[in-house]
C-alpha cells in the first residue's frame, strides 16, 4: 500500500505545474468552438458523464463519492462469461465466483451474506431496476457482451435507491453506434465453453434499433455443474424532439444451472472439483424463463435544458423452478414498476443549484409451490403452497448547491421508502404473516475541486437494507418456533457511513513516460446494526441479526499510462471488519444449542487485502492492425468462513493472460483473441458458503467451492457496418 501512496503522491507532485495550464484550457474550450483534436480527447476523459450516481447527468468529478466507469474498451476482447470478467479492474469490489456465471458481488462487505444472487447492492440494467423490491437480484438476464459500458457507484446509496447500502451497478447496452452493422460473437473454451450469437444495429435519421442474441453452453470444470443460456435482447430508440428521447428494451431469457454444491475441508483437500454428492443424487438445478418490458421517456427545456424530466415504467413475468437436496419449487412472479423523476437548474443565492426529486414504485406478486424432490423430479407429494408478495414505495429528493463558485458543492440527498412483504399460506392460513419496513435515510456530503480534474470529497449517510422474502423464511428456532411463514424477529439492517476520499487525472504533458494517472483514494468507516447474517441447517439457509458491526477499510487504484499505448492499473483494498457486539444460538461440539458470543470476531468472507494488478498494451502491428496484450492477478489474503472464525481459507494468488488482434476498415472489423485463466493453475476457494452447517462437528461443514482452475479460450468477433 506504502508504494502505492508514493506513486500517487510523485503523480500529484509532477503534475503540479500542469493543473494551471489544464484550468486555462477548459477556460479556453468553453470559450471556442473549434479545438483541437488532443484538447477534444482530453476534456472528453476530464468529463465523463454518468447518470447512477445522481439519478441525474454529471461528471465523475462532480459526484462527491466513489464513482467507477467500466468502457466498452475493456472488455471488448475479453472472455464475458460472467460479471468478474467485466468489473475485474473495479477497485474495491471483490467478487467469488462459484461456476459459470454465478457470482457473488461484495462492496466494503455488503452482498457477502447472500449465498446466491446479489444483495445490498443495487442491480440495474440501462437505469431499469433488476433487483426486486426487497433487494434480491440474479444476474442471469444480463448478456455481457452486448454492453456499451458499466457505471459502479461504491458506498452507501440509500438515500437514492432502495435497498443500495453498498451502492449500485447499472449495465449499459451500446447504443452509442452512428452507422448500420450487424455483429457475429464466437467464444469457445474447455470444458466445452461455446457462447454465440449476433448483434445488429439499425441508425436512423431520429431512431435506433438494436438486436441481439446470445446462447451460452457450458458444462463447467466440476460435475453437475452446468449452464445453458438463450437471451434475447432488443431496444429501440426514437427522438421526437431535439431535446426528448423515448426508448422501449425488451428481453428474453430461458436459462437452466446446475449446482455441484460446497465441499467440507476434506473433500476439498482430496478432490477439489469433486461434486457434493447430495447435489448430484437431488439433481440440484435451477430453470428460469423470464420476459421484461421497459419504457423511458426522457425531455428537457429552457435555457441551456434546465429543466428535465424522465418517467420509467416496466413490468416483468418470471417461470422459475428450482430444487433443494429435499424439495422442488415452482415459482411464478410477476412484476411492475414505474419512477418519475425531475431535474431543476436555477441560481441561488448566485450560485448554481440543481434538484432532482422522484417516486420509485415496485410491485411484484406470484405463487410459490413445493412438492419432494423425487431424485431430482417433482414428486407426487405437495408440501406447501403459498402466494408471495412484495411492493416498494419510495421518495427522493437530491440537491446540489455550488457553495464556492467552481470549487466548493454541498450535496444533501434523502429518501423514504415504505416496503411491504407478505406470504399467505394457502394450505393453512392461520400461518399467513406480512412484514412492513419503512425509514427516511438522508445523506450529507461535500465536494472540494483542488484543480478543475482533481477533488477531494467526504460524505455521511444512513443505510437502510431491509431482509428479503427469501430470508425472511421462518424456522424452528425463531421466537414463534416457526409457526407463521414469515420470521417475526429479523429486521432492517441499519448503517452509519462515512467516506472521505480524493479522486481525479493528472496529466504530465511533455513527457514521454508517465503522461497521465486516473486516480482514487478512499476511507470509510460503517458501523451496521443489526446486520442480517447467513447461516445452513441441514443444507438450508436461514438468516438471523447480529448487533453491531464496524467496518473500516482503505480503497485505492490508479491507472497510469507508463508508455505510449500501454496502461497499469494497481488497486489495493484494506479492511477491518468486526463484530463489536454479536451473541446467536448455535450448535456445539455436542449437537447442543448453545448461546455464543462472537464479539471482535472477523467478519467471514471479506479478505483484509485485496490486490489487482493489471498490464495493458495496445502495439500498432500495422495499418488496420492493432494488437492487445493484458496481463492481470489478483492476490487475496486469507479469509473467515464463519462467524465462529474456526476455519479459515488460505491466501490465494492467480493470473491471467490475454492476446489479440483487431482489423479495423472502413467497413467492417474482425477482431480475434485467445487467452488462458489462472495461468499458473493455483488451487483456491472461489465461494465460501459463509456460516454453513454449524450443526456439524469442525471438518464437516460445507463452506468450499473451488475456484476455476487453468482454462483456454478463444474468440472471433466480426462486425461488418453498412
Amino acid at each position: 500500500m506504502k508504494y502505492l501512496l508514493l506513486l500517487l503522491i510523485c503523480f500529484l507532485i509532477s503534475s503540479s505545474s500542469v493543473f494551471t495550464q489544464d484550468e486555462e484550457d477548459n477556460e479556453e474550450y468553453e470559450s471556442k468552438e473549434e479545438i483541437t483534436d488532443t484538447t477534444k480527447k482530453k476534456i472528453t476523459a476530464l468529463e465523463e458523464i454518468v447518470v447512477t450516481g445522481t439519478r441525474s447527468e454529471k461528471k465523475i468529478i462532480d459526484i462527491p463519492y466513489s464513482v467507477f466507469r467500466v468502457s466498452k474498451k475493456e472488455f471488448t476482447f475479453g472472455r464475458d462469461l460472467n460479471a468478474k470478467d467485466i468489473l475485474q479492474d473495479v477497485p474495491g469490489l471483490f467478487i467469488q465466483t462459484r461456476y459459470g456465471s454465478e457470482v457473488r458481488l461484495s462492496i466494503r462487505g455488503f452482498g457477502t451474506r447472500s449465498n446466491s444472487g446479489v444483495r445490498g447492492i443495487r442491480i440495474l440494467q440501462d437505469g431499469i431496476p433488476e433487483s426486486e423490491p426487497d433487494g434480491e437480484t440474479t444476474l442471469d438476464a444480463i448478456d455481457y457482451t452486448s454492453l456499451g459500458g458499466v457505471e459502479v457507484v461504491k458506498g452507501n446509496l440509500s438515500s437514492l435507491y432502495p435497498n443500495s447500502p453498498g451502492g449500485v451497478v447499472n449495465f449499459l447496452s451500446d447504443m452509442n453506434f452512428t452507422k448500420s452493422f450487424i455483429k457475429f460473437t464466437g467464444i469457445a473454451g474447455e470444458y466445452n465453453l461455446f457462447q454465440g450469437g449476433f448483434r445488429a444495429g439499425i441508425a436512423g435519421k431520429s431512431t435506433k434499433l438494436f438486436v441481439s442474441h446470445t446462447y451460452k453452453s457450458y458444462t463447467g470444470y466440476r460435475p453437475h455443474g452446468a449452464e445453458f443460456t438463450h437471451l434475447l435482447n432488443m431496444n429501440f430508440v426514437t427522438f421526437p424532439g431535439k431535446r426528448s428521447s423515448l426508448m422501449l428494451l425488451g428481453n428474453y431469457l430461458r436459462g437452466l444451472a446446475r449446482f455441484p454444491g460446497a465441499l467440507t475441508e476434506g473433500e476439498y483437500n482430496t478432490d477439489p472439483f469433486q461434486p457434493y454428492f447430495q447435489s448430484v443424487a437431488s439433481d440440484i438445478r435451477r430453470m428460469t424463463q423470464r420476459a421484461r418490458v421497459g419504457l423511458k421517456f426522457k425531455t428537457s427545456w429552457g435555457k441551456l435544458n434546465s429543466n428535465e424530466f424522465e418517467i420509467i415504467g416496466y413490468g416483468a413475468v418470471k417461470d422459475m423452478q428450482y430444487t433443494t437436496n429435499t424439495l422442488y419449487f415452482i415459482k411464478y412472479k410477476y412484476t411492475t414498476g414505474a419512477t418519475v423523476r425531475y431535474t431543476g437548474r436555477r441560481q441561488l443565492f448566485g450560485r448554481d443549484n440543481e434538484f432532482t426529486a422522484g417516486i420509485d414504485y415496485n410491485f411484484v406478486t406470484g405463487p410459490l409451490t413445493s412438492y419432494n424432490n423425487s431424485a431430482g423430479s417433482k414428486g407426487d407429494d405437495l408440501q406447501s403452497q403459498n402466494t408471495e408478495g412484495q411492493s416498494n414505495l419510495g421518495v427522493f429528493f437530491e440537491n446540489q448547491f455550488n457553495v464556492l463558485k467552481g470549487k466548493l458543492y454541498f450535496l444533501l440527498s434523502g429518501r423514504y421508502d415504505k416496503l411491504n412483504i407478505s406470504n399467505d399460506d394457502e394450505l393453512f392460513s392461520a400461518r399467513n404473516s406480512e412484514r412492513d419496513f419503512s425509514r427516511f435515510t438522508p445523506k450529507a456530503a461535500l465536494n472540494f475541486k483542488l484543480t478543475p480534474t482533481v477533488s477531494a470529497y467526504t460524505s455521511f449517510g444512513f443505510g437502510f437494507d431491509t431482509p428479503s422474502a427469501a430470508e425472511l423464511e421462518n424456522y424452528p428456532l425463531s421466537s414463534n418456533s416457526g409457526f407463521t411463514t414469515l420470521n417475526p424477529d429479523i429486521k432492517p439492517q441499519i448503517s452509519n457511513n462515512f467516506e472521505l476520499g480524493i479522486k481525479g487525472n493528472v496529466f504530465n504533458r511533455g513527457s514521454r513516460i508517465f503522461k497521465k494517472a486516473l486516480f482514487e483514494f478512499i476511507f470509510f468507516n460503517t458501523i451496521v446494526k443489526d446486520e442480517i447474517i447467513p447461516f445452513i441447517i441441514s443444507d438450508r439457509v436461514y438468516y438471523r441479526n447480529a448487533a453491531q458491526t464496524n467496518r473500516m477499510g482503505v480503497e485505492s487504484g490508479i491507472k497510469t499510462e507508463p508508455f505510449e499505448r500501454v496502461d497499469l492499473i494497481l488497486n489495493y483494498t484494506y479492511t477491518n471488519f468486526k463484530y463489536d457486539r454479536y451473541s446467536a444460538q448455535t450448535f456445539d461440539s455436542t449437537g447442543n444449542l448453545a448461546e455464543v458470543s462472537y464479539k471482535n470476531n472477523r467478519v467471514p468472507a471479506v479478505p483484509q487485502h485485496l490486490f489487482n494488478f493489471i498490464l495493458e498494451g495496445e502495439p500498432e502491428i500495422a495499418k488496420h492492425i492493432d494488437g492487445l496484450l493484458i496481463f492481470d492477478c489478483d492476490y487475496a489474503s486469507s479469509m473467515f468462513t464463519d462467524d465462529r472464525n474456526t476455519e479459515s481459507t488460505s491466501p490465494y494468488f492467480f493470473a491471467n493472460v490475454m492476446a489479440g488482434i483487431d482489423y479495423k476498415s472502413e467497413h467492417f472489423d474482425l477482431i480475434f483473441a485467445a487467452g488462458v485463466k489462472n495461468i499458473f493453475d493455483r488451487r483456491y476457494i472461489g465461494f465460501i458458503n459463509v456460516n454453513a452447517n454449524p450443526e456439524q462437528p469442525r471438518g464437516q461443514r460445507r463452506y468450499y467451492e473451488p475456484g476455476e482452475p487453468r482454462n483456454y479460450y478463444v474468440s472471433l468477433n466480426f462486425n461488418y457496418k453498412l
